[in-house]
């Protein structure tokens, strides 16, 4: 999974955000008040799930109710994290069309981006409110609190996300947001007039709402979370009796999976890496053993990228911690910024299938895949693309000019190895815990979190007190907004489901001709697309608990379907020019995204050829797998 960088003046283009970060002083109270609960939240899990994992473990004593307060604080964790992220205009979107057209359009689409997310929380409001009400009447088993504790976050996350939102809209033009709400009005009393036609279409009437409405609101720039939530809502409102209600439970139900709980912890440990000294050290290490050799730092990217993605399982915080480390001796080099951003782009979606990756925890959170299984079998996959990416970085550095570069000597890489061994053992150990079953994916991150903490104290002696607070509000606002995608997407997909579409799905992929060699064909092309215009974890949540009952129907392996499709969902997300991968990697290597156009199809080129060997060959992913 890859999230979007952006650079504070936002102008990078195809990941520009609503509007530039000038914010008023309500603004910066408003972003206070919430800024400061969310990194509690996040320092507060850390540390419950921590002691919860000693007392267990160490002890032998668990904390009965440590699972039940953890949940509660995640849906907090969640709803204020994305009121974090609608703050940043960090909440995921496309905007390779909006940066491309006029100036004038330009500012219609910008008020349309911040005005589609207000509808939506307009609808949702009431719901959510009489949602939390009757979550208020069942109490908690262990700790005996009422659910209204845990469920008020919903109304409280979309009340403060509908404040900043109308804030936000209040700077467009009046003439835009009137533009803009006679075209909500206008959509809106068709669909009223249209219902019964609509309504006698049976399925034909989806591609209105969950491709024209949603896959328009995508592409003309409004955040892939909200474009989710107002189709369903479109089409729940529309097409049947269902009182919007049921898709805030939805909702509450896709965000509220306890596995997920990785996620944030995660994202966190990536921040820690690169704070703490450890990702230097990896980087530095790597280049001892290769960057003497001719495309040697091409080869060190790859290396790192594997290495870090190991530890933070958040692909804009691994690109974000090897790219500043290499890209300017690369720079030196007279290395071209076109091929360097699109090998690290291409890096990106080599890197989507190694442990502990949040696609991996999504995917098995929604279709029912151990984790424990996903984390071994995805490590030889990323072996083989990155093999393929070597041989397209060796053939483009062919004639490189080595003349100035210095072999280090025996002695200079076995300190860098020494220096490294303390770093280098955290995605040994993240693994090893995991395959071996002696902790799950959220506890090892605990671990691994106290560890990179003593490692970096101890050993590299960084670690900057001060910039805790900005890497817990990061962490939230990151983690909102992955979350909120999900809880959209999972809402979509119960209302998909209940239309009948899934089961109509499900027979027409069942019945693809060529059997299991047409299935893999089209499941590949599927998530590509998915990948480049949905992003990843949306389109494994929707699509996720349809198509892996087919594959087992036609007797595929789990794991193996599920490497094939998040290395297809990979290469859509990291292709331009809609993947928003693509722009990530350039916003952190501060690289103009025209650079890489020409240069990247060399790679994602290879990408594929990875990809078929890995569909070809299921032994790849599932040959370490411990027999049944």
């Amino acid at each position: 999974m890859s999230t979007t960088t952006i650079p504070e003046d936002g102008l990078i283009e195809g990941v520009v955000p609503v509007e530039a970060p000038r914010y008023t002083p309500l603004e910066r109270i408003l972003q206070r008040i919430v800024e400061v609960p969310a990194a509690i939240i996040v320092l507060t899990e850390i540390v419950l799930l921590l002691t919860s994992v000693i007392f267990r473990f160490f002890l032998h004593n668990p904390i009965v109710w440590a699972d039940e307060l953890s949940g509660i604080l995640f849906l907090w964790l969640g709803m204020l994290g994305s009121v974090l992220a609608l703050q940043r205009s960090q909440h995921m979107r496309l905007t390779t069309i909006v940066s491309r057209v006029p100036p004038r359009m330009k500012a219609f689409l910008q008020t349309l981006a911040v005005a589609g997310p207000a509808l939506l929380l307009i609808l949702l409001m009431p719901h959510a409110i009489e949602y939390a009400y009757e979550e208020s009447m069942i109490s908690t088993p262990a700790l005996g609190w009422s659910l209204g504790v845990r469920a008020s976050a919903i109304p409280v996350g979309l009340g403060l996300m509908l404040i900043v939102s109308i804030i936000q809209l209040l700077k467009h033009n009046m003439r835009d947001i009137g533009m803009v709400v006679a075209a909500f009005a206008v959509v809106a009393g068709l669909l009223w007039l249209g219902a019964p036609v609509l309504q006698e279409m049976g399925h034909t009437s989806l591609i209105l709402f969950f491709i024209v409405i949603l896959l328009g609101g995508v592409v003309l720039g409004v955040p892939i979370a909200f474009a989710f939530g107002i189709a369903t809502a479109a089409y729940l409102l529309t097409m049947t009796d269902a009182p919007l209600l049921v898709m805030t439970s939805r909702m509450d139900e896709g965000m509220s999976s306890l596995i997920l709980l990785a996620v944030p912890l995660f994202v966190f440990l990536g921040a820690l890496i690169e704070m703490t000294g450890l990702a230097t050290a990896m980087v530095s290490f790597l280049a001892s053993l290769l960057a003497h050799v001719r495309g040697g730092l091409n080869y060190v990217l790859l290396g790192a990228m594997y290495l870090v993605s190991g530890i933070s399982g958040a692909k804009a915080a691994d690109m974000a911690a090897v790219a500043p480390i290499l890209f300017p001796e690369m720079r030196k080099r007279g290395a071209d910024e076109g091929e360097m951003v699109s090998l690290l782009s291409a890096s990106g979606a080599m890197s989507e299938t190694i442990p502990p990756s949040i696609v991996l925890i999504a995917i098995g959170s929604v279709v029912g895949v151990s984790i424990k299984a996903l984390f071994v079998g995805g490590l030889l996959p990323a072996v083989v693309m990155a093999l393929a990416l070597c041989v397209i970085a060796w053939f483009r550095a062919r004639k490189e000019d080595m003349s100035q570069v210095k072999r280090p000597t025996g002695k200079m890489i076995g300190k860098a190895f020494l220096i490294a061994l303390p770093a280098l053992l955290l995605p040994v150990a993240i693994r090893f815990f995991v395959a071996e079953g002696v902790a799950t994916a959220t506890e090892v991150s605990t671990l691994a979190i106290a560890y990179g903490v003593v490692v970096g104290i101890i050993f590299y002696r960084k670690f900057d007190v001060k910039r805790l607070p900005k890497m817990l509000s990061d962490t939230a606002a990151l983690s909102g907004a992955i979350l909120l995608i999900i809880g959209a997407a999972s809402a979509m997909a119960w209302s998909l489901t209940t239309s009948g579409f899934s089961r109509d799905l499900v027979e027409m992929m069942s019945n693809v001709p060529f059997g299991v060699f047409g299935f893999m064909v089209v499941s590949i092309v599927m998530f590509i697309i998915l990948g480049s215009i949905l992003e990843g974890i949306p389109a494994i949540v929707l699509f996720g608990p349809l198509l892996f009952p087919v594959a087992r129907g036609l007797e595929i392996n789990d794991v193996h379907y599920a490497m094939v499709v998040i290395l297809a969902m990979g290469i859509g997300l990291f292709s331009p020019p809609f993947g928003v991968g693509y722009y990530s990697a350039c916003a952190i290597g501060n690289v103009n995204p025209d650079a890489g156009l020409k240069k990247i199809w060399p790679y994602m080129g290879a990408l594929i050829v990875g990809l078929i060997v890995v569909a070809a060959f299921p032994w790849i992913s599932t040959g370490f797998l411990p027999s049944k």
